[in-house]
């Protein structure tokens, strides 16, 4: 395997402070938020989840590409991500049934990264800011002045609506037309082992484009709605907003994950937030506050549910909270057949410990 000329890249912070190290992928330039997530292992599930679009990851994990990739492994059509931040890049892989190298996937996707970062101290200074920040890498500009420059033009993830850019242009069909329930799929940027977990428990799935008018999804005549994750910020995403309002009307099942947890909420007059950082990993600790019981989570959002702002004798109950930093994770309507979670039970990547969810979902279909 011949490996590539090694050269110098630079990634600029939104707020002046620069690193050098080795470039990676595609030789150019990219920008987008930068995030951090803290998993181990699944880098290229996390690299096609449409939740990222417009985002530049650091992987705190030392090595990235140790394992190559997998063509099944992908959770949407392609690569999502805006960047790659990483300390170890391996161009080496060693699994036998990988389809190839990182690097090479990153150059067929067009993805531009840098490696070489002490990413410890960049999560630090990142979490110190207490706040987002926007960032550029490049690896074609190496004037850091100009990179100071660039930075300035990045547009901030508040008040962006991403889900129609990721979303299926055209509706589609997913499982065995003669499965027992009808799920009517609103994708906002949905993975595909959400579907496959919902396939897997004798659902026959229609997707839904982004901007798909309550009417248009209900002439299918299915049992319950799932409102899918996504990127982007909840509070401008007025047309799912919309959409989930109507089907609540009808008051058939559905279930929210991450961005549809979200939208559920301020359906439901409840508003989101930017968080200072966001939760991104495979490590989540989240209690259950109607069984008792917390699950280890896998997590990736910068959005979150205002929870000053549920009233007591609000129709919107807390159903989980996050053990770390006590944020809203899951809700269920009190008086509609609906809830929400703002983890990722699919697992994909990440541990199995939610999956009970989909069961739930399902149960409430009959």
């Amino acid at each position: 395997m011949k490996l590539h000329e090694q050269k110098d890249a630079y990634l600029m912070l939104e707020d002046g402070t620069w690193y050098k190290g080795i470039a990676v992928g595609k030789i150019g330039t990219t920008s987008g938020e930068i995030c951090f997530n803290t998993g181990m292992t699944g880098y290229q599930e996390i690299y096609t989840d449409p939740s990222y679009y417009g985002q530049i990851i650091v992987n705190t994990t030392s090595h990235i590409g140790n394992y190559g990739v997998k063509e099944d492994e992908q959770e949407s059509a392609g690569v999502k991500f805006s960047g790659l931040v990483c300390r170890n890049f391996s161009e080496m892989f060693s699994r036998k049934d990988g389809d190839g190298s990182l690097q090479e996937y990153f150059e067929k996707n067009n993805i531009v990264g840098i490696s070489d970062i002490d990413t410890r101290e960049l999560v630090r200074h990142i979490r110190k800011a207490g706040k987002t920040m926007n960032a550029v890498v490049s690896s074609e500009i190496l004037d850091v002045e100009k990179l100071k420059q660039e930075v300035k033009n990045v547009p901030s993830m508040k008040g962006l609506e991403l889900s129609s850019i990721v979303s299926t242009k055209e509706s589609y069909f997913l499982g065995n037309p003669d499965s027992k329930y009808k799920v009517a799929v609103l994708d906002l940027g949905v993975k595909t082992n959400i579907l496959r977990n919902l396939t897997e428990r004798n659902c026959y799935l229609k997707v839904f484009p982004a901007k798909t008018t309550y009417t248009e999804m209900k002439s299918w005549a299915p049992n319950g709605y799932f409102i899918s994750n996504g990127p982007g910020d909840p509070a401008v995403t007025s047309y799912a907003i919309d959409t989930v309002k109507e089907i609540l009307s009808e008051n058939k099942p559905m279930f929210g994950i991450c961005l549809g947890h979200q939208i559920l909420a301020e359906a439901n007059g409840i508003p989101t937030y930017k968080m200072p950082n966001g939760h991104r990993g495979l490590n989540h600790p989240v209690k259950n506050l109607i069984s008792g019981l917390s699950e280890v989570t896998s997590q990736n959002h910068g959005f979150a549910v205002d929870a000053n702002s549920i009233p007591k004798d609000s129709n919107v109950e807390i159903t989980h909270i996050n053990l770390n930093d006590n944020t809203v994770e899951g809700i269920r309507l009190k008086d509609k057949n609906a809830f929400s979670v703002q983890y990722h039970p699919e697992s994909s990547p990440g541990p199995h410990d939610s999956r009970y969810l989909f069961d739930q979902f399902v149960s409430n279909l009959n």
